[in-house]
């Protein structure tokens, strides 16, 4: 599916607030309401749209770290790993990454004891590197058209 200007200022606004109605977006894009539902059923079928999610805050819903983990794998411990860290619950994002680590975790602990053992459960798959989140610098920055 190609996009138009228009489906991309869709998208922005959906990007800025999925929770707006149609008619609030049909109204800062200059098009009907069932025209903006119909644009997006269509991106969604086309799987533009992945879904819609609620973002929580960890700090106010008890964890106090955040940090990135990375994971350079043993011989023959990747696939068992990339089977084992779906069922982590600390681990919010995961990516299978090139270079001389396999692995970049994005984790949210509720303190260093809770890392300790976090990092205690991945050592037998691999050698691991934790660093510590101060602070975001880019969050959940938009999506742009490619140029």
């Amino acid at each position: 599916m190609n996009l138009d200007a228009l489906s991309w200022k869709i998208l922005n606004c959906l990007q800025d607030n999925a929770r707006q109605s149609n008619a609030e977006i049909g109204r800062k894009v200059g098009i009907s309401s069932p025209a903006v539902s119909e644009r997006i059923k269509k991106m969604e079928d086309a799987g533009i749209i992945l879904g819609y999610k609620t973002i929580i805050s960890p700090l106010d819903t008890g964890y106090q770290l955040k940090a990135i983990i990375t994971l350079r794998a043993f011989i023959g411990k990747l696939k068992p790993f990339l089977e084992k860290v779906k069922t982590y619950d600390e681990v919010l994002n995961c990516y299978r990454i090139t270079g001389n680590e396999n692995i970049v975790m994005e984790v949210v602990l509720k303190n260093q004891k809770h890392l300790e053992t976090f990092i205690d459960q991945l050592i037998i798959y691999g050698e691991t590197k934790t660093q510590i989140v101060l602070s975001h610098v880019i969050r959940y920055k938009e999506l742009k058209p490619i140029k």
